[in-house]
């Protein structure tokens, strides 16, 4: 058995806690491994001067993971997968997605206790053009502004700024140890989730077999379902992590999937949004389809006008 192996993430506290979370289960389940943890920066930490969608490119919080890992300075990258574009490097592969921790978005708010009590006018920061977009659907009253940097960084920027709330995504301020923070958690009947919100991915080189088998018991089979039906939503529609579409899967009572997503104007005013069910063994092609139903229902036009052509 492999008995070194060294972890690549990126150094914001909640990338680390991500990493020490991966490497807390290895050690439990292999002692005598060695791990060494290398901390890395990417583009998407280093341009914070500028709204996500406007940087461009896919992979702006992965890229130099990946190219260490395909060098071979790093073994394994640990990523949120919602980070992760669709498309993974030839010669990469996504090998273990964990279990999910929550994976709405909460508001924060010093003031008001609950979304529906922000009043008219309401400054609310996000980062998420996918937020923005269904938060202006349900209320275009709102001053949506926008907020870049690391949780601790908006928590901040939240009393400086004095913002009236931000939308952060609940996972990442309940493993920093904000639950007390949240004020509320958005219903996914006005928001949905980005693709695979509240996963954390593994990703190997592809050939490395022996690790990845390592791996493969942090690999959540029912998480792993949910996720690829997702991601092929987001594939279909062409989209990266910056696009105002959001899609949702969960388990069934049939022991199926529901997978739920939507397609909205930058400016909230025009929205589509469905749902599929169907065999978790067919999540891919239920995403889909999803996908094809809200892109012929007019989110095709939405998307060719902010330049993405589908």
């Amino acid at each position: 058995m492999i008995n070194k192996l060294v972890i690549g993430t990126r150094s914001s506290q909640l990338a680390l806690w991500q990493a020490d979370y991966v490497i807390s289960r290895l050690q439990e389940k292999y002692p005598e491994l060695k791990i060494e943890k290398r901390l890395m920066t990417t583009k998407g930490d280093r341009v914070l001067d500028a709204p996500l969608a406007k940087i461009g490119g896919k992979g702006l919080f992965t890229k130099e993971l990946e190219n260490a890992m395909l060098s071979g300075d790093i073994d394994i990258a640990v990523h949120s997968l919602k980070d992760m574009p669709v498309v993974v490097p030839e010669g990469l592969i996504i090998t273990a997605i964990t279990s999910r921790e929550d994976p709405g978005d909460a508001l924060v708010s010093p003031e008001y206790k609950t979304f529906a009590a922000l009043p008219a006018g309401a400054k609310v920061g996000t980062s998420s053009l996918r937020r923005k977009a269904q938060l202006l659907h349900a209320r275009p009253d709102l001053d949506i502004r926008d907020l870049r940097g690391n949780v601790n960084t908006r928590l901040k920027k939240l009393e400086e700024e004095r913002f009236d709330g931000i939308i952060l995504a609940a996972a990442g301020l309940k493993r920093l140890g904000f639950t007390d923070r949240i004020t509320d958690i958005l219903p996914k009947s006005m928001v949905l989730p980005a693709v695979g919100q509240g996963a954390l991915a593994i990703e190997a080189r592809e050939d490395a077999k022996e690790i990845r088998e390592m791996l493969d018991f942090l690999d959540d089979k029912e998480t792993r379902a949910c996720t690829e039906a997702e991601r092929a939503f987001l594939a279909t529609v062409e989209g990266g992590c910056q696009v105002p579409v959001g899609v949702y899967a969960l388990p069934d009572e049939e022991g199926g999937l529901k997978v739920e997503g939507v397609i909205a104007s930058l400016d909230g005013a025009r929205l589509y949004r469905d749902a599929v069910q169907g065999p978790a063994a067919d999540c891919m092609k239920l995403g889909r389809q999803l996908a094809e139903k809200l892109l012929d229902a007019g989110g095709r036009e939405i998307l060719n006008e902010i330049g993405i052509e589908v």
